[in-house]
């Protein structure tokens, strides 16, 4: 699996695991997706990932390394996904 694979499976984990917000967006903290089991057999680097991820402004989290126990409560916030044009908003529907 690519770099790019890996965040687009991370999106669906946080959106799994998070809870949505009023915008849109996910919540989740990291020690629920680095004890979660099916993140553990999904992700070699779910580190590495997160950090991919944000350098792709998809998420936001405080700090940039983060490690297990000291950083279980950090929050990762998944961002919603950009508002389609209105145009293809109308061409998607016809």
């Amino acid at each position: 699996m690519n770099v790019e694979e890996e965040v687009e499976r991370l999106k669906e984990e946080i959106q799994r695991l998070g809870k949505i917000q009023p915008d849109g967006s996910y919540k989740v903290t990291f020690g629920v997706l680095f004890h979660d089991d099916r993140c553990a057999n999904i992700f070699e680097a779910l580190v590495g990932t997160l950090r991919a991820a944000k350098k792709r402004k998809f998420l936001t989290y405080d700090g940039e390394l983060l490690l297990q126990g000291v950083h279980d409560n950090v929050e990762i916030t998944l961002k919603p996904p950009p508002p389609q044009p209105l145009a293809v908003a109308a061409a998607a529907e016809s």
